[in-house]
């Protein structure tokens, strides 16, 4: 059996599965559609949550921004990781003993405004749709590659398939969906890196095979080999980073603080029973999690070494299939700058921005852009950072089911983070802004026809930003986080330690700090040149991934600063905040 049939079976198959599982878990209920009816087991939870947190950004780009940036890349890993960590000790506990299901709900509550409600719902949007399209940018890139469709036609039958296990299932759905997703990608992203790990050092382990010896007679360990091979090249070592340390920091400290307040894993701690239950399901994920994160690095070096053996002095008339079919997809793009029909790789740009292809061909067949020609650098290739997982397995010339396998795999990684999203924005105007806010009185079916309403709207916009993304997948989801650290993460960490901030305080830290990190990534993603969007031209050098961090200082000084100018919050709001703190039981203590 071919590849392509082989691809067309795996995806066909896990497609048919995940609508099997939609329509058998149909929500009935708005409890069903928002929490899943608040019936589900840790483990279960643990491994839907993984799936969840492992979007096409963990899936398809880290390991590609990992495998071009080397030690600089390691913020991804870091961020990721540790915000998780962060959410699953410090806020979800005191979250789910709180009760609101929801973000902008808890913010409502606390804050004891619905104003803030609304404003928290607008930070939410903002983060949610932001998140999604890199998404729905990584559905395209899958399904454009390994269906032979265009990235635009992709991100339109992702968002079909969405659209039905979302909208008709709710989190019921989409919490036993993910599960299925889970073991999908899992199994599609560890195979090919045993494979690979095995046929570049002899170790199948690839966690281990990182730190071992090539089988190339060298003696060398891989990053040493890697190291001596981008130096010869021009590049600078692998193991060594070029970013400034305040930047490393701030896009870390982002990660992580947005990971604590992104919304789509918080209500994830809604679908169990009990708090104590919400614990355990946050360390099976951790588990869950660890399996990808710990071979991403791994999977990065591999897939580095393998292109540069593979391409690199290779004329384009002997390039391999995989080459010419990435590249027809828009997603690799060779310049012959010295005319010599071979394919030079160093470090720098090929040419200037992002590939704008004309219908002609170049001298050796190749597709011809129309951008500017990079002259001070020997660099002919372009390769989109997002394709490297996905590239990998053919790279390595792995059998055809692997290659199939990563294809499924990486459907599953872009479709289940997408779902939870498309659930959060449904339940802010749903839940928050119709039921909590404007139409009190409006009945459960009422409540659950708004949600999926809502849902069917938010998809074509994800749609929209699938096909017009600013930036790589990883960088878009990582704008997303940055948004989430400015905005939501103060309030709630406030909400929860502080039992002096009001809802003035709490309103203004979330607006000013929205609009600073929306704007500072606006104007150097979207109105700037690209080539004016480096470290000299940045705010003390942080770059707009990193740039949250900023937001979230300005959001708690400004808060700060409003509550301590306006009345403190009603005695009830006190008592309140201290019962989330303290543990049941603790006021039966005694002094002996």
């Amino acid at each position: 059996m071919d590849t392509q049939t082989l691809i067309y079976l795996f995806v066909g198959a896990s497609f048919a599965l995940y609508i099997g599982i939609a329509l058998w878990a149909r929500a009935g209920s708005t409890k069903e559609f928002y929490v899943a009816g608040g019936g589900v087991s840790p483990v279960v939870n643990g491994m839907a949550t993984a799936a969840d947190w492992m979007s096409a950004a963990s899936f398809l780009s880290m390991a590609g921004l990992i495998a071009f940036m080397g030690y600089d890349g390691s913020v991804y890993l870091m961020g990721w990781t540790g915000g998780y960590v962060m959410l699953a000790l410090l806020l979800a506990p005191y979250l789910r003993k709180f009760g609101q299901f929801t973000v902008p709900d808890f913010i409502g509550t606390r804050y004891y405004s619905n104003a803030a409600r609304v404003v928290a719902v607008v930070c939410l949007i903002f983060i949610s749709f932001t998140y999604i399209a890199g998404q729905m940018r990584g559905v395209g890139i899958v399904f454009s590659r390994f269906l032979d469709v265009p990235i635009d036609l992709g991100v339109i039958i992702g968002m079909a398939i969405v659209f039905v296990y979302a909208v008709l299932g709710g989190m019921k759905g989409i919490t036993y969906t993910q599960v299925a997703q889970y073991c999908v990608l899992i199994f599609a992203y560890m195979v090919p890196a045993f494979f690979i790990s095995f046929m570049v050092t002899g170790n199948p382990i690839p966690q281990l095979g990182l730190g071992s010896t090539v089988n190339d007679g060298s003696g060398m360990y891989v990053l040493q080999k890697l190291d001596l091979v981008l130096t010869d090249l021009g590049f600078t070592e692998y193991t060594s980073g070029s970013k400034s340390m305040i930047d490393v920091f701030c896009i870390t400290m982002a990660l992580m603080v947005g990971t604590a307040g992104l919304p789509h894993v918080i209500v994830r701690f809604f679908t169990v029973p009990k708090a104590s239950d919400a614990r355990k399901s946050a360390g099976w994920a951790l588990i869950f999690i660890a399996l990808l994160y710990t071979t991403a690095p791994a999977v990065a070096a591999f897939s580095r070494l393998n292109l540069i053996d593979t391409m690199n002095e290779t004329s384009y008339a002997e390039a391999p299939g995989w080459f010419k079919k990435w590249e027809a997809n828009d997603l690799i793009v060779w310049r012959d700058k010295n005319a010599d029909g071979k394919v030079q790789i160093a470090k720098g740009d090929a040419f200037k921005g992002k590939p704008e292809f004309t219908d002609g061909a170049g001298a050796s067949g190749e597709r011809v852009v129309s951008n500017e020609a990079v002259a001070d650098n020997a660099n002919e290739l372009y390769v989109d950072n997002d394709i490297m997982v996905l590239a990998n397995p053919e790279i390595a010339n792995l059998p055809g089911w692997v290659i199939a396998l990563v294809a499924a795999g990486g459907l599953a990684a872009a479709l289940s983070t997408a779902a939870g999203l498309l659930l959060v924005i449904s339940s802010s105007v749903s839940h928050d802004l119709l039921k909590s806010t404007f139409r009190p009185d409006i009945s459960e079916k009422g409540e659950l026809l708004a949600a999926r309403l809502a849902a069917t709207a938010a998809i074509f916009v994800a749609g929209y930003l699938g096909i017009y993304p600013p930036g790589w997948v990883a960088q878009v989801v990582a704008f997303a986080f940055g948004l989430a650290a400015a905005s939501l993460f103060p309030a709630i960490f406030m909400g929860i330690f502080s039992k002096s901030m009001n809802k003035e305080g709490a309103i203004a830290g979330m607006i000013s700090g929205l609009v600073f990190t929306f704007g500072y990534i606006f104007y150097f993603k979207l109105m700037v040149d690209p080539a004016m969007n480096v470290a000299d031209n940045w705010f003390l050098g942080i770059s707009p991934e990193g740039i949250g961090v900023v937001g979230m200082v300005i959001n708690f000084a400004v808060a700060i600063a409003v509550s301590k100018m306006t009345k403190s919050p009603p005695v009830e709001i006190r008592k309140l905040v201290d019962s989330i703190r303290v543990p049941r039981g603790a006021g039966e203590a005694h002094v002996h």
